[in-house]
């Protein structure tokens, strides 16, 4: 009797409070609402202190013309506050996705060239890195700000250093390009149908490979299905002229939903993306015997995911403006993709244009025909390109250098060459190593155009700047600026950690 109540007691499940899993979740909760708290108190203190200073906290500026004149972007010349942030985002993502794709390549061949048997070529790699990577960032954008500013003088002709197709002039680096004209955008719709048929094309090649073992050529396949569909589209674009239609429908039921609509669906929504997610969490705990035990940490997921989607839900039933923002921004959006497909429009798709000097106002400027990379853009975009790709090439050697040695040795036995062994054994295995590192790299980058405010380029937070400037917005200027490098850190991690999985071994 008294061996089964100890071994009753033993099997006791602790008291809350000794509790590790809800102490755990507890701790996290509290700090979570402690920083919800804080930010709320915070917000209202700076919105208060505005409100006396004859600045209440609103959203109007957004809506208002700012007044402000922007040294370059798609509008140079807002009309409203929003258009203006809006033009500071496309400056930033312009520096950050071609400077992504610019340091990636040259630090993977600068992190290769680290590891050449050359001695001077070894040697120069390790001289440009740590040359780049230990001299300040904003130290190097103001050096090449004043590199730009000493190229030679912009001239009504001789400017070079080939007139007529490559300019270097203190107004920026200038060189041929195509432009997309009004129909652009209904062959875009042939092309965005290439690249689907092209993936149901890659995956039907695959599978008949595993079934046959016949070679399958799927990227053969997939390449010549999407050029199929873009060289039709290049005559037959007008056909796509019925996503107008289309377009304009949804636009259409947007605009006559009602708010009240809007609000059930949303809320609906939310609470059935937190109902989904519960279900999938279980299946995944599922065996097949049945539902397998759940632990206490399950338990809190479940709840957690719940009562979240019971917020979102009630957000979007209080609070009828954020379904009106919502419904108003999809309007607009489906509005502008209407206006962009017309069955009667024809034309050309792009146009070929060349770098040309033209009189603006007084001055001699660059003329819009070519594509030109302005001093503010070339001083962050090369400044950004060449300290991210140091760090980057550093990756680059220690994910080689963890390749273990037989595998070079294999290549080496069967007789390939040095670059067959580094493109078909060596990087393949080291770029699954390489690729975490380098997402922090490309988060580094992006938040880093943010310094591009010190020359004067047009990036959101030097918009933003002027525009609190102009207006007194400052605390919601700042909201918007951290809403937006979020969603830009989150997005770069995403994708990052999605082609991660992708290229990670599949262990049976």
């Amino acid at each position: 009797m008294s061996q089964a109540r100890e071994t009753s007691q033993a099997h006791a499940r602790p008291p809350l409070w000794r509790n590790a899993a809800f102490l755990k979740w507890a701790g996290q909760i509290g700090v979570l609402l402690a920083l919800i708290v804080a930010a709320v108190a915070a917000v209202t203190v700076a919105s208060n202190n505005l409100k006396a200073q004859g600045l209440p906290f609103s959203w109007k500026f957004l809506s208002d013309n700012p007044g402000i004149r922007l040294a370059e972007g798609f509008a140079t010349v807002p009309k409203t506050g929003l258009e203006a942030l809006l033009v500071g985002v496309v400056n930033m993502l312009r520096v950050t996705v071609t400077g992504i794709f610019a340091a990636t390549f040259l630090g993977v061949i600068i992190g290769i060239a680290r590891l050449s048997s050359n001695w001077i070529v070894s040697k120069v790699a390790v001289v440009y890195i740590e040359l780049m990577r230990n001299i300040p960032l904003l130290v190097q954008i103001v050096f090449w700000f004043y590199i730009a500013g000493s190229f030679p003088i912009l001239k009504a002709t001789g400017n070079g250093p080939i007139e007529g197709w490559f300019y270097i002039t203190n107004k920026g680096v200038s060189i041929p390009w195509f432009f997309p004209r009004e129909v652009f955008w209904q062959w875009i719709a042939f092309v965005v149908a290439g690249l689907i048929a092209a993936r149901f094309v890659f995956r039907w090649r695959v599978r008949r490979l595993e079934e046959t073992g016949k070679a399958g050529h799927e990227f053969l396949f997939s390449i010549g299905t999407f050029l199929v569909f873009a060289v039709v589209g290049w005559w037959a674009y007008p056909l796509s002229g019925f996503l107008g239609w289309i377009f304009g429908a949804i636009g259409w039921v947007f605009r006559s939903t009602p708010t009240l609509l809007g609000q059930v669906i949303l809320a609906a929504g939310s609470a059935g993306i937190g109902f989904l997610w519960i279900k999938r969490f279980l299946d995944s705990r599922r065996t097949p015997a049945g539902l397998a035990k759940l632990t206490d940490d399950d338990y809190f997921r479940i709840i957690f995911a719940g009562l979240l989607g019971m917020l979102g839900a009630a957000v979007f039933i209080l609070i009828p403006g954020i379904t009106n923002g919502i419904l108003d921004g999809f309007q607009k959006f489906f509005e502008f993709a209407d206006t962009k497909y017309d069955w009667l429009r024809t034309g050309q798709i792009v146009q070929f244009g060349r770098p040309g000097a033209v009189v603006t106002g007084k001055f001699l400027q660059l003329a819009p025909t070519g594509m030109t990379m302005t001093q503010f853009f070339f001083a962050v975009w090369i400044a950004i390109t060449l300290y991210t790709a140091s760090f980057i090439a550093e990756i680059v050697r220690g994910g080689i250098l963890a390749v273990p040695k037989g595998q070079t040795e294999a290549g080496l036995a069967v007789g390939l060459r040095r670059g067959q062994l580094l493109r078909m054994i060596v990087l393949p295995q080291a770029f699954r190593v390489i690729l975490p590192p380098m997402g922090n790299q490309y988060l580094n980058l992006a938040k880093n155009t943010s310094l591009g405010i010190a020359v004067g380029y047009a990036e959101v937070v030097a918009v933003g700047q002027t525009l609190f400037n102009q207006t007194g917005a400052t605390v919601q200027v700042i909201l918007l600026w951290m809403a937006f490098y979020l969603f830009v850190s989150l997005t770069l991690s995403a994708i990052v950690n999605w082609y991660n999985r992708r290229v990670q071994l599949v262990e049976r």
